[in-house]
């Protein structure tokens, strides 16, 4: 597994960690989405480096223009809730997308200990094709490992690519033990650890509840 750490380099991605992660400005939920949607562009430019090109000519008013056009047919699956302003991201720039949808949660077993149950899956046909995982929290990597395994039921991709914003070093740990070595993962930052609820620290707290307002289920932290 390729792990491509986009923090390794300086650039505005830094603040948009930064604000996520910050208790004041956090609160903010309509700031907190915007940040994950803009890292999802940044990561959606970097990872269409990555895809197969082929010269088309463009006629423009006064001539012919040769442009490197991508070939590649692009799904992006996201894992539900937190993932879907990193989704609305890659959308805007992978606007010919295809899309799909998982619902991965924890249920818990007591404090500490949970199993994670996928609940709805709804997807393309995935075969030959350009396939994007988004989650902006890998903590463990578990949930990832099951969406990755339920969406190969639909066709074996070109290429997978895993983006998250935060993703712990147990959690790449974790993935480089379960999946193929093909896979690329993108993170906009890299975490130490993980603390005994299983978040990540210092990681930024619960992405969903952020985004989008505390949950009456807390058996589902996710």
């Amino acid at each position: 597994m390729k792990t491509f750490n986009l923090a390794e380099e300086n650039s505005l991605l830094h603040r948009f960690v930064a604000e996520l992660r910050n208790v004041n400005i956090q609160n903010d939920s309509m700031r907190f989405r915007r940040n994950i949607e803009r890292i999802g562009e940044i990561m959606a430019y970097e990872i269409s480096k990555t895809l197969d090109y082929k010269v088309k000519d463009i006629q423009t008013p006064l001539g012919i223009a040769p442009t490197e056009l991508e070939e590649d047919k692009v799904v992006l699956a996201t894992i539900l809730r937190a993932g879907l302003p990193m989704h609305h991201g890659f959308l805007n720039y992978f606007d010919r997308a295809e899309n799909a949808f998982v619902s991965a949660y924890r249920k818990y077993i007591d404090e500490e200990h949970f199993d994670i149950h996928m609940g709805y899956l709804t997807t393309p046909d995935l075969t030959d094709k350009t396939l994007v995982i988004i989650d902006p929290m890998l903590a463990t990597g578990s949930s990832m490992e099951i969406a990755y395994e339920a969406l190969q039921r639909f066709g074996k991709p070109k290429s997978v690519h895993i983006a998250s914003v935060i993703a712990s070093k147990p959690a790449l740990k974790y993935l480089e033990e379960h999946l193929p070595e093909e896979v690329s993962v993108w993170v906009a930052a890299l975490d130490d650890t993980i603390n005994s609820h299983s978040y990540i620290v210092p990681g930024l707290g619960d992405a969903g509840d952020l985004a989008y307002g505390h949950k009456l289920d807390h058996g589902a932290k996710h």
